[in-house]
């Protein structure tokens, strides 16, 4: 088992380098490439994952790492606002129906009553 970690330490190790060695300046994160090779060298594993995991800038083809980044916090403008979230309506549908049944109702009474009133009115005034 130990000669299995050995195997994996040495790989890292030498990956580690070769894409310390390979990779342009502007690829490289936190610390300077030279500073990386001599972590990598004095702590084989260690350095070899922090540089995996930290110092290596990956790409848009290479692996994706999920990163947490802050929204700038600035000042909402005065005419600029967020539409307001929809309304979340938690009858079922049989309820709605039934809501707009009543509701189709409640209108055409208003319109008969309204219709009524109009001819009271014309009939009191030709009296």
């Amino acid at each position: 088992m130990s000669f299995l970690f050995t195997i994996i330490t040495i790989a890292l190790t030498i990956g580690a380098v070769i894409d310390i060695v390979r990779r342009e300046d502007s690829q490289v994160r936190f610390l300077p490439r030279f500073v990386w090779l001599i972590v990598v060298i004095l702590l084989p594993l260690l350095g070899a994952l922090l540089w995996f995991g930290l110092g290596r800038e990956y790409g848009d083809a290479g692996i994706a790492i999920p990163r947490l980044r802050r929204a700038p916090r600035t000042a909402p403008s005065a005419g600029t606002t967020a539409p307001p979230a929809p309304p979340r309506d938690t009858r079922t549908t049989e309820q709605q129906i039934a809501d707009l049944d009543r509701e189709i109702e409640e209108w055409r009474l208003r319109e008969e009553i309204e219709k009524r009133k109009h001819e009271s009115g014309e009939h009191g005034e030709g009296l």
